[in-house]
Parts: structure tokens; sequence; C-alpha cells
């Protein structure tokens, strides 16, 4: 699906469903970068063909140093996922602390604007490349005792709409992934804390997440990323500033 040579960043593309996706492009015949906040999850890149660095995408430093390593090696960049993300606290806005908050909006964000930033000079002199930004059905939703999550998830779209605008005159794609509900350890943990707060059993939340949803079942991190080889690919040449759902058509958030 997409041309073979591809340069592809992917923030926090060592676990979960930013590794499905780097796995995907490097199966493809791209050439990978990956940054990442678990420095085991980096080390087990070892055996691959994945180039991995430890990194905290709220960090600014250490961002513009990824992108520097990452912007030489490749010689360029066709494709930026800004994947990082962080699940935030799960209560009512009242019982938020507002450091809770903070991190949640930073990590999932302020790493976006951090690698776009780093990346829209080298595609405008390229006069190319796709920015695919992950935000998810809580940034086109509200969603009860997720605040920040969702708060950021909106802002995320907010940016890629922006980004579309100010990017695409210079050849630039700018687009978001909004997932449902991904099968996945990350979404047990989402579960389990949520129905601690609504003090309900775990089976009873996740069959409520899944009767969100018309097709009444979760996605893969193989659905995410074959909808983000889609937005790198020539098929998608006229794709840009969109919210892409891939959730089985959300109805309703819990």
């Amino acid at each position: 699906m997409i041309e073979s040579g591809l340069r592809v960043v992917i923030s926090a593309g060592a676990g979960g469903i930013g590794r499905r996706m780097a796995e995907r492009f490097s199966e493809a015949g791209a050439r990978v970068w990956v940054c990442d906040i678990d420095a085991n999850a980096i080390n087990s890149l070892a055996d691959t063909d994945i180039t991995g660095r430890k990194t905290d995408v709220r960090d600014e430093d250490a961002v513009r140093q990824f992108m520097t390593d990452a912007l030489d090696d490749l010689g360029g960049l066709d494709v930026l996922i800004n994947n990082a993300g962080t699940a935030g606290p799960t209560a009512l806005i009242e019982d938020i602390d507002y450091a809770d908050w903070q991190t949640c909006i930073s990590c999932n964000l302020d790493g976006a604007f951090l690698f776009s930033r780093a990346a829209a000079p080298v595609m405008k002199q390229q006069g190319y490349g796709s920015i695919i930004n992950m935000s998810s059905t809580a940034g086109l939703f509200g969603y009860p005792f997720r605040a920040p999550y969702s708060a950021s998830k909106w802002a995320v779209i907010g940016l890629t709409k922006t980004l579309a605008c100010e990017l695409g005159p210079h050849g630039i794609r700018v687009n978001a992934i909004c997932p449902g509900s991904v099968d996945g350890p990350r979404m047990d943990l989402v579960i389990a804390r949520e129905a601690a707060a609504r003090g309900r059993t775990e089976a009873a939340q996740r069959q409520e997440y899944e009767n969100t949803t018309s097709m009444r079942a979760f996605v893969s991190a193989d659905d995410i990323a074959d909808t983000a080889l889609f937005l790198s690919s020539p098929a998608a040449a006229r794709i840009s500033g969109q919210a892409l759902s891939v959730d089985g058509h959300t109805e309703r958030l819990t």
C-alpha cells in the first residue's frame, strides 16, 4: 500500500498501538525511528529494523535532540505519527488533581506540538509529507470521568485541522485518527479504573463499552495500523484535515 523506503517517525512507538504501527511500516519497507518513555520497550526493539530512543515527549530539549538524530539518519521525513498519549486520571472534575490534569494535557497535546514543530520545516523544504495525530473518539464526544483526556483529544483535532490549513499549501497532509476502544492491556486498565470509579464489575464496564458502538465490538491495533498505512499512501493523496474514526461507529461514550 505504501511506497517502499518511506522515512517514518512514530512517538511512543515501542509498545502498544505505536509498536504495531512501527512493525507494519517496517514490514512494508519503511525506515522507522520511534521514541518511547519505556526503556524496556525500547530495548525490545534490538532484534528489529526499527531504531528506538528513550525520550519524554513533554521534554522540549529531548524531543529536539531525538528529531535531530532521526532526521540526520533518515535524510528527511515522509511520515510523522504523533502517537504518544496517556489515559490520565479517572475521576469527577472536582476530584482531579491539577498536576494530573497538566500531565495528561502535556503528554497528549504538547508532544504532538513539539514533534510537528520539528517536522514542519523539513517537510516544507521537501514540498511533501504526512502528519498523523492520534486523537480518540473521546475527541468527538463528552467523556464522563475523563475530563483531561477528552479535552486533550479534542485539542488534538483542533491542532490537526489548523496544521492542515498551514501546511497544505506546501503539499503536506495532516490528519487525525480517532480510535475507539482498542483491545489490549491499556484498555483493560482503563476499564478497571472506570469500573472502580463507578462501583461496578469490570465485566459490566467492558460490556457497556461494547454497547456504545454500533458494531458491538472493540477494534484492534492492526485496525489502527491499517488506517495509518492508508493515510501515508498515494491512495490518500487528497485526504487532509480529517478526523477519521476507527471505532465500529461510536454512538455515545459511557
